[in-house]
């Protein structure tokens, strides 16, 4: 091996260097100075690829090849190049970032944080440029024993053998670290000892079988006093079933098992029964259903099961069929049993679904016809961007309608909500059963895409951008996915109204969805304070 392997080309460093300053451009929500480094440190490693590439082209089409003396002035227009912008640059970063922490309302960076983006770009740009340089070295052991093409695809072969490999590794690692922690009941979670609950009086399903999130689940939400104290109207004390994982063998069981539940908790007597399905590590957001509860007076019954105890991100890429399979298994079971009652005696049925949670509802019916022809109603929060439903409607919107916030067919059936007074902009009818989305501009969640690598979006032509929006974001090829992959990560560290977090919307979405409850304007108000008081997520949906 050339024992100069560890050079860095000089056009592969300054596309690289391009690539660099460009990612540290705003995206949808301010990043840490170490994510930053990371973002910065793959969009180097791009760059310099694409760099390589286009060198490696001109030289064999012009026939160059570059002398010592011509390397060496590359490389010093590069370094002042660096230098003389540093400064500046580094202003433009606190002011875009700046921008961004106040569309989001957030407070401002008084300066950069250079060495933890040192870090996270140096380590990123490190072991990318490391592999792109392994790849190389072992393309020319390749060649240099057979024909460039086999060379190539033997390359590709080992890549692609020593990336499962790495990649199952990996996932073993995350896979034990979360199996772990769904073991046993978390230890904030109290047992219920009343028979409305799952695990409680007379249940037919083990406390030690929920996991951690489904312990929360079955174990906290309001009381019939704590309703009647929010309200001041008389309530019941609400029905939650759940079936963990560990509770059957496969996703047709546990949902056998929850329909029992139901049975034996009188769930079908209940005016509301709500079937809810899960973000990928079987989480249940708390303040949407405690908002259900109390909206209805605790006449509720919530059930759920969980079908994955892993984060969203590591469900969706990993066994994206988990939380279909899983929704559509628990809503054919309870709506066959639930179609079984005469029509005057049935509970209101509707579905709800966060994230991927809200992905699996969606998927659980062909069409938004056989959606509101086999509920009552819909509160979709936060969808993910491959959502084959989701994405069908956003492309039928009314022209004119913004993609963050669109219009459909007048608001006859569907609608789209991002904050509080949403609700009153249509002034036309709206249909039951009502089908309604939670969506945020700045929600990373919903608007990462593949598209996005190569086309520029319609959530960013001046028309349509958000209100909580930088202004001075730009779509980028490659690079502006990028961003968009880290923030997800970010998603539920902003305010409520922005990112991945609707806490502050669900009282008025579970409204629009179903009714007030009979609630007056200040018992709602008591209501909404109370669920604007709960801390953080304990676990959010991409923890």
């Amino acid at each position: 091996m050339n024992r100069h392997w560890w050079r860095l080309a000089p056009g592969g460093v300054v596309f690289g260097v391009v690539c660099t300053v460009l990612s540290l451009t705003p995206s949808l929500l301010p990043r840490p100075a170490l994510f930053q480094g990371a973002i910065s440190g793959i969009s180097f490693a791009l760059g310099y690829l694409i760099g390589m590439l286009v060198a490696a082209l001109v030289a064999r089409a012009f026939k160059l090849t570059p002398s010592a003396r011509a390397v060496r002035i590359v490389w010093w227009c590069v370094g002042i190049a660096l230098a003389v912008a540093a400064v500046p640059l580094g202003f433009a970063v606190v002011g875009w970032q700046n921008g961004v922490r106040a569309a989001v309302e957030m407070p401002p960076l008084d300066a950069v944080d250079p060495w933890r983006f040192l870090l996270g770009f140096a380590v990123t740009a490190a072991l990318l440029l490391v592999i792109g340089k392994g790849c190389r070295s072992l393309f020319r052991l390749f060649r240099a024993r057979i024909a460039a093409p086999i060379a190539v695809l033997a390359t590709v072969a080992a890549v692609l053998v020593a990336t499962v490999g790495v990649g199952a590794v990996g996932m073993a690692a995350v896979d034990r670290i979360y199996a772990e922690r769904n073991t046993a009941p978390a230890e904030d979670a109290q047992e219920p000892d009343s028979a409305f609950r799952s695990a409680g009086e007379g249940s037919g399903i083990s406390w030690q079988d929920l996991g951690r999130h489904g312990s929360l689940f079955v174990g906290g939400g309001p009381t019939a006093a704590e309703i009647e104290d929010a309200t001041g109207a008389p309530a019941l004390d609400p029905i939650r079933v759940y079936a963990g994982l560990a509770s059957a063998d496969d996703a047709a069981s546990r949902a056998e098992l929850v329909v029992a539940e139901l049975e034996r908790t009188g769930a079908f007597e209940r005016e509301w029964l709500v079937v809810a399905t899960t973000t990928g590590s079987g989480w249940l957001e708390p303040q949407t259903v405690d908002a259900f509860e109390y909206l209805h007076g605790g006449g509720t019954a919530i059930a759920s099961m969980q079908y994955a105890y892993t984060p969203s991100w590591v469900s969706f890429v990993f066994d994206p069929d988990a939380p279909v399979e899983s929704a559509s298994a628990l809503f054919e079971a309870v709506h066959e049993r639930w179609s079984a009652l005469p029509e005057d005696e049935r509970p209101k049925l509707v579905v709800y679904g966060l994230s991927l949670g809200a992905h699996g509802t969606q998927a659980a019916f062909s069409s938004v016809a056989d959606l509101r022809a086999r509920t009552d109603g819909a509160l979709l929060v936060g969808s993910p961007n491959g959502s084959e439903l989701w994405r069908e409607l956003q492309a039928a919107r009314d022209a004119g309608s913004p993609a963050w916030r669109p219009v459909l067919d007048g608001g006859r059936e569907v609608r789209w909500m991002s904050r509080e007074g949403d609700e009153r902009l249509i002034d036309a009818p709206w249909q039951d059963p009502r089908v309604l989305y939670l969506q945020h501009a700045t929600d990373p969640v919903t608007w990462l895409g593949p598209e996005l690598i190569w086309a520029s979006p319609d959530w960013l032509a001046g028309g349509q951008r958000g209100e909580d929006v930088s202004p001075a974001m730009r779509w980028m090829p490659g690079i502006t996915a990028v961003q968009l992959v880290v923030d997800m990560f970010m998603g539920e560290s902003v305010p409520a109204r922005h990112g991945h977090n609707y806490g502050d919307l669900v009282l008025t979405g579970w409204r629009s969805v179903t009714d007030d409850g009979g609630l007056d304007a200040a018992a709602l108000a008591r209501v909404q304070a109370i669920l604007e008081a709960y801390a953080d997520p304990i676990d959010p949906a991409y923890e």
